[in-house]
C-alpha cells in the first residue's frame, strides 16, 4: 500500500448494536464503537450521534509525547496542551481547532486518558459551518471497555494504527446504518 491510499472507508453499524459497528477499508474489518445515540442523519450538538454521511478525512493531530510521529498520508499536525477545540455554537471558532488558556471552555484536545493521542478529523459541519449542528467528530482511540463515545468512531490503538498508512487526503469516510 505504499505510496497510495484507500478512496474510500465505510463504517457500519453491527445489527442489534446501535454503538458498536465496523470499519472496512479494502481487506480490514475493523470493529468501532459509535455515539451512545448510534448514527443518525439530523445530527445536532450534544446528542450523542454519530453523523450519518460521506465525509473528507481532513487530518490527523496526534500526541508526540506519547507516540513517534505515525506513517500516514493525511497532513499531521501535533495536539498541544493548550489546544482546544470549539464546541461554543456562539462562536465564530465553533467546529475548529483553538489555543486555549486553562479557563476557556472547550473540548481539550491534550487528555489525561489516550482517547485523543491519535484523532483523525472529519469534515462534518465544515462546510458551512453551521451552529448546533455538530462538532468535534473524530475517529479516535476507544477506552478499553469500549463504552460509546460522545459521536465520534473509535476503535483500538492496533487497529488505527494499521489503517493509518491507508488514509490520504483523497480518502472518505461512508457512514451508514
Amino acid at each position: 500500500m505504499a505510496g497510495s491510499s484507500f478512496s474510500l472507508i465505510r463504517v457500519r453499524t453491527r445489527p442489534g448494536q446501535r454503538t458498536r459497528g465496523v470499519l472496512l477499508a479494502g481487506p480490514l474489518a475493523i470493529p468501532v464503537v459509535l455515539g451512545r445515540s448510534g448514527i443518525r442523519a439530523n445530527k445536532f450538538e450534544g446528542d450523542g450521534a454519530t453523523p450519518r454521511g460521506r465525509f473528507r478525512l481532513l487530518r490527523l493531530w496526534w500526541r508526540p509525547d506519547r507516540h513517534p510521529r505515525p506513517r500516514t498520508l493525511l497532513p499531521v499536525r501535533r495536539i498541544t496542551p493548550d489546544l482546544g477545540w470549539c464546541e461554543d455554537t456562539a462562536s465564530r471558532l465553533y467546529n475548529r481547532p483553538f489555543r486555549r488558556s486553562a479557563t476557556e471552555p472547550g473540548d481539550r484536545l491534550w487528555r489525561a486518558d489516550h482517547l485523543y493521542d491519535f484523532i483523525i478529523e472529519i469534515d462534518h459541519n465544515t462546510r458551512p459551518r453551521v451552529a448546533g449542528r455538530g462538532s468535534a467528530v473524530f475517529i479516535h482511540l476507544a477506552r478499553p471497555n469500549r463504552s460509546p463515545t460522545a459521536g465520534c468512531v473509535a476503535m483500538r490503538t492496533r487497529e488505527l494504527r494499521r489503517l493509518l498508512p491507508g488514509l490520504g487526503p483523497k480518502t472518505q469516510i461512508a457512514i451508514q446504518l
